[in-house]
């Protein structure tokens, strides 16, 4: 029996070994981590993330073939293949900070594989990791190999938050990178195998370590890319009375377009895309290479832009303040079906409209009030490490309230931001809120899920991204 162990049980490690365990049922599939609570989660009923689907997989497959262990040393000696999905944070102090990618935790990884390992080993980053990352891993695996062989294999996560158990159920494309060698070569067909379980053998690309590693960058920055460019035309929408919905659907009917990833929001969010984007930039820098870094470094500033134009559309439409006024928050994740908050965009709103002293009632299905708190009073960066991941106080914001209805949030409310794209945010009974709020009504939609024109009939002033604006909203400009 083939053994294969993971190292990290998070949003990548979890989802992506449980369906592994599911599709290959003679390989034994080991999920470790130094963190109790998060293994004794993945052992219990109550999962440690929230994506669907999820549930009924681990529970097929949990104490058949795949195990959730912190007996993290025994399991990586036993292991054939080892993946290493463990945090690449970005660096909070000394050289790159702010950009460049924190590899400690890969560094430790790689030592105490190489310290506990008897028999060969292929090794494979499952972390998005910096172009040439796999060189420094090779060289303290050799270093330390006590005649051991180590291949070294980049093998990328696509997923999509939400559609993550769909996503590795039928991928777009699994990406094998490795040496271009006999036994870099061999090491390629041995993962190649695994997936070839359920992946049509034409969706598995195999390419060199260097290209796997920058593909998965690139993947989301180009993504990014396009989320900035629908939020960026969205502005001159508003400017010009044109409506950036129907802009995006004539725009992506072009086949070299394509019609995903062009809904105008409040702006993109989730772990990796500005994660990756600066990892870029400072590549790029690093390789002499200072307009190409600036080039994607744009694409980060246009989604500051769209959330700083959020906020102050909001506050320029409520008589230019929002001091002592109750403003509903209706989602908080950084997109539906997730319970994940990292770069959530509601964090700069939230933050921008508590800098102008507005009282926040925030309600999200899936995120409970400690973890909104906690974001509320990190700073950048501080989600992405360790010591904030561990249970802990989180310091609370006294103008913040969480809530567990849309009704209670909105009651009361001067105005209400929607800024996650939940399903159920489009069936509520405005009329109900409208009854219940102060007048006028303000609803500011970050994400152009509600029928603005229906809400205008029931009484609401209502700003949707990229939408022609109410006259209301003509008359009272943005500040800049």
């Amino acid at each position: 029996m083939v053994k294969i162990c993971c190292i990290g049980a998070g949003y990548v490690g979890g989802p992506t070994m449980a369906v592994i365990a599911l599709k290959c049922p003679d390989i034994e599939v080991a999920v470790v981590d130094i963190s109790v609570s998060r293994i004794n989660a993945w052992n219990s009923d109550q999962l440690p993330i929230y994506e669907p689907g999820l549930d009924d997989v681990v529970k097929q497959r949990r104490g058949k073939n795949l195990f959730f262990s912190t007996d993290v040393e025994r399991h990586v000696m036993e292991a054939d293949i080892v993946f290493v999905s463990v945090n690449t944070p970005t660096k909070t102090q000394g050289l790159g900070a702010g950009k460049a990618a924190d590899l400690t935790y890969w560094e430790s990884a790689a030592r105490m594989i190489a310290d506990v390992s008897k028999s060969d080993k292929i090794v494979v980053e499952k972390s998005t990791v910096p172009v040439k990352t796999a060189e420094a891993i090779e060289k303290i695996l050799t270093h330390n190999s006590k005649g051991i062989n180590f291949q070294i294999l980049s093998n990328p996560e696509f997923l999509a938050e939400g559609t993550a158990i769909e996503d590795l159920f039928s991928p777009d494309r699994v990406l094998i990178g490795g040496r271009e060698t006999p036994a870099g070569q061999k090491a390629i067909q041995a993962l190649k195998e695994v997936y070839a379980h359920w992946v049509p053998e034409e969706r598995i690309i195999c390419s060199n370590l260097w290209s796997a590693e920058l593909s998965k960058l690139a993947a989301n920055a180009f993504l990014a890319q396009r989320i900035s460019s629908v939020n960026a035309i969205s502005a001159l929408c508003e400017a010009t009375g044109a409506n950036v919905t129907e802009v995006a659907h004539a725009v992506g009917k072009d086949t070299r377009i394509g019609p995903k990833f062009l809904n105008a929001s409040v702006g993109f969010g989730g772990s990796c895309f500005q994660k990756d984007i600066l990892n870029l930039v400072y590549i790029c820098e690093c390789n002499g290479l200072p307009e190409v870094a600036n080039y994607w470094k744009q694409v980060i500033k246009i989604n500051d832009y769209q959330k700083s134009r959020f906020v102050n559309r909001v506050v320029s439409s409520m008589f230019n303040t929002v001091s002592g006024k109750k403003v509903a928050i209706l989602g908080f994740a950084f997109k539906k079906d997730t319970g994940d908050t990292r770069e959530t965009p509601a964090i700069d709103v939230c933050k921008g409209l508590l800098g102008d002293k507005a009282r926040l009632s925030i309600y999200d299905p899936q995120v409970s009030e400690d973890q909104i708190q906690r974001d509320l009073s990190m700073k950048k960066f501080d989600w992405d490490h360790p010591i904030h991941l561990q249970p802990q106080s989180p310091t609370a914001v006294k103008q913040v309230g969480v809530v567990w209805d849309a009704y209670e949030a909105t009651k009361g409310a001067h105005g209400i931001c929607i800024l996650t794209e939940w399903d159920e945010f489009k069936s509520l009974d405005y009329k109900k809120i409208y009854d219940q709020m102060q007048k006028p009504a303000f609803v500011f939609d970050g994400r152009n899920v509600v029928d603005a024109e229906k809400l205008r009939q029931i009484g609401f002033i209502v700003y949707s991204i990229g939408k022609p604006l109410d006259e209301w909203l003509k008359d009272m400009p943005a500040v800049a």
